[in-house]
């Protein structure tokens, strides 16, 4: 069981690229991605426009958790290093 769960993260990112590509090949299909730090819009023509520039990312260790207060947009970190 453990070697199957290990494998999740590459099954999920693999299916994430097929869902990408399958997107990208149905007519008039338009996919929003982030791609060196800017917000792009690809189109399934070929197309690419960008529709802006992303703010720099924010640095988090592996397996910190976040949790929303009921309401509130801003998330509180339960980092504890």
């Amino acid at each position: 069981m453990q070697a199957a769960e290990a494998r999740i993260p590459e099954l999920a990112a693999e299916a994430g690229r097929r869902a990408h590509e399958r997107a990208l090949r149905q007519p008039g299909a338009v996919i929003l991605t982030a791609l060196d730090g800017q917000l792009v819009e690809q189109r399934a023509d070929g197309g690419v426009r960008v529709l802006k520039q992303l703010p720099s990312s924010t640095p988090v260790r592996e397996g910190a958790r976040f949790t929303r207060k009921p309401g509130s947009t801003a998330l509180r970190s339960h980092d504890r290093w």
